[in-house]
């Protein structure tokens, strides 16, 4: 009797060991958007458009009233939240070409291989932006490699770089889906290749005009920033990508549910060209962009509905943020300005995309791990930066010195256990111009940049002269209070600068 006891106690104590493991180790689901603004979605106070899927997760979770990405534009803020070192940190890190080489070395660690070293199955789906191939460029037509499977992904269906941006086609792991060898593809950034109309010379061509830049080679009846021939079978209809994109992101869930999986989801929408399907093409009364917000919405609805499906939810941590702020006309004619309606993609804040204020790298960010993180709001400080150092933490990883260098551990903070966040966050915006927020202030550097980015109607924040905000009495940072506060002008300053000039902060 006593032996059978000593075996039934063992075994119980095995269950919850493996139980207990398991809750340590949740899946994790992080749903990138594109340009998503802070004022975009219903749940931050859009009262022109509702996202329900979005505010379920919102409203089920933990809503951060005060979370950034590291810069206001798209390649550096992912290289910062792969590798967990801001993006200034390393040269060609801007955005990048269609046919960059990849920029993050297959020797760093990331975030997906600390999840794989975890015993997690990582996947990139969606945006990628971070280049591919070697120092020579991407072989096309061959294997396309390194990339995402060199950086910690067990699993990857891209796209190369963004949506306005040739190739026109899909990535998966190292080769372009549905090429004909037949007809191979070639790219160029400097020069027309092969004899494929353009948007400037052919405009009768296509179904959205550009309004500045994007009018070189047309695919689908856009005109894409870079010149592309071949691969005719290989390319994308855009009136597609979510439905593809969202249906590779569950077959990924579902051949995966029953080990520890991490999947980064890097939608395309809102960026542009906004192309959305059918069933939203008119839907919000706002034009494609916010028929866009409606696709990404529905996006996010399929994933958590599968989630539910499956049995997943109450042990799948969902964040759902954006890489940057928002831009209403980025380049094509899409009447995104003249159909706001009085939305207001950024709410409160000032700026946007490519800005330094706030609303460049201000973003949404949501976080839902039913049992773990009590549903609510945090004011938190929080930075896409430090995810790759808190789920190390979170899955029992370690992290050699050198790893994620301004990566730190923030669990308490992104799982609501505490308000208290980071003690500071820097940021970056386009040109390179940093700011700095600590507490209530927010300094930013003196740049003789431009203040306005005309084509895109965006104030980019640079001034010869240093800038200090306080952002709980004035959010919509109006009021520059830098010469009323020398000292906590030359506090921030020295932090930055003491930041800026050491190899890591953490």
């Amino acid at each position: 009797m006593n032996h059978n006891r000593i075996v039934i106690g063992t075994f119980l104590l095995a269950i919850w060991s493996l139980v207990t493991q398991a809750q340590t180790k949740p899946n994790i689901v992080l749903i990138y958007a594109d340009d998503l603004g802070f004022g975009d979605v219903s749940c931050y106070g859009a009262t022109k458009i509702k996202t329900p899927n979005i505010d379920r997760v919102a409203a089920e979770g933990l809503r951060f009233t005060n979370a950034h990405a590291s810069s206001a534009i798209c390649t550096p803020s992912r290289y910062s939240l792969l590798t967990g070192q801001y993006a200034w940190r390393k040269k060609g890190t801007g955005i990048a070409p269609g046919d960059a080489a990849l920029i993050i070395p297959t020797d760093k660690q990331t975030l997906p291989g600390i999840l794989q070293k975890a015993g997690y199955k990582t996947s990139a789906i969606g945006k990628w932006h971070l280049g591919l191939g070697p120092q020579s460029g991407p072989d096309w037509n061959g294997e396309i490699k390194p990339g995402p499977l060199e950086l910690g992904f067990t699993y990857s269906f891209i796209l190369p770089a963004t949506g306005d941006r040739v190739p026109c086609v899909y990535v998966e792991n190292h080769r372009i889906v549905g090429l004909d060898s037949k007809d191979p593809i070639q790219v160029s950034y400097t020069a027309p290749v092969g004899n494929e109309p353009t948007g400037k010379e052919h405009p009768e061509l296509l179904k959205m005009n550009y309004s500045h830049g994007h009018d070189q080679t047309i695919v689908n009846g856009v005109s894409r920033i870079g010149y592309m021939s071949g691969g005719k079978t290989a390319r994308w209809v855009d009136e597609d990508m979510a439905d593809v994109l969202t249906g590779k992101t569950i077959q990924f869930i579902e051949a995966n549910q029953k080990s520890p999986f991490f999947v980064y989801f890097a939608t395309h929408d809102i960026h542009v060209p906004r192309l959305p399907n059918s069933r939203f093409a008119g839907k919000s009364g706002m034009g494609p962009r916010g028929d866009a917000i409606l696709q990404l919405d529905w996006c996010v609805g399929e994933v958590t509905k599968a989630l539910d499906r499956l049995g997943l939810k109450n042990n799948t941590l969902l964040i759902i943020s954006s890489d940057n702020g928002p831009v209403v006309d980025d380049g094509y004619v899409d009447q995104a300005v003249e159909k706001l309606n009085g939305h207001k993609p950024a709410g409160p804040l000032r700026g946007g995309k490519y800005s330094a204020f706030d609303a460049g790298t201000r973003v949404p960010f949501l976080v839902r791990w039913p049992g773990h993180v009590k549903a609510g709001t945090s004011d938190a400080l929080v930075s896409q930066v430090d995810l790759l150092a808190s789920f190390a933490a979170m899955t029992g990883q370690s992290l050699d010195s050198a790893d994620a260098p301004d990566s730190f551990v923030s669990t308490d903070a992104l799982l609501g256990k505490t308000q208290q966040g980071r003690n500071y966050v820097i940021e970056q915006a386009i040109g390179g111009t940093l700011s700095i927020i600590k507490g209530n202030w927010k300094y930013i550097e003196p740049s003789d940049g431009p203040k306005l980015n005309k084509e895109t109607n965006t104030e980019l924040g640079n001034d010869p002269q240093p800038q200090l905000y306080d952002l709980k009495a004035d959010q919509g940072e109006k009021k520059n209070v830098a010469e009323q506060n020398p000292q906590i002008v030359s506090e921030l300053a020295i932090l930055l600068k003491s930041v800026r000039e050491k190899q890591q902060s953490r």
